[in-house]
């Protein structure tokens, strides 16, 4: 079991940055590819990044790459997601995921442990 709370969710104008922690329980969490996901109302759940076990390896959703980091600390239990020139489109509840799947894996069905989310509104 692992169980995931996200905070750093705010108000931010266009242009700005936010960084969203995503902090968890469980002595696996080392074990999981972990993914930031967003969804807007009336809109689906989509992918914004994901980050495989150790670090190595990140992707990226097209909107976002070149303006968002995923980043991980396993002696922490928490991985993090940089957000910077934030665009009005990127207003979304952000949710953090936690799965065995591939690092490319966008599916948020294949994620098994999900947080509350955190929302991100970003003002023009």
């Amino acid at each position: 079991q692992v169980q995931l709370i996200e905070s750093g969710g705010g108000l931010v104008q266009a242009g700005g940055s936010l960084r969203l922690s995503c902090a968890a329980s469980g002595r696996t969490f080392s074990s999981y590819t972990m993914g930031w996901f967003r969804q807007a109302p009336g809109k689906e759940r989509d992918i914004v990044a994901a980050i495989n076990w150790n670090g190595l390896y990140t992707y990226y959703a097209g909107s976002v790459k070149g303006r968002f980091t995923i980043s991980r600390d396993n002696t922490k239990n928490t991985v993090y997601l940089q957000m910077s020139s934030l665009k009005p489109e990127d207003t979304a509840s952000y949710y953090c995921a936690a799965g065995s799947v591939p690092v490319t894996r966008t599916d948020p069905r294949t994620y098994d442990y999900w947080g509350q989310g955190t929302q991100v509104t970003v003002s023009s």
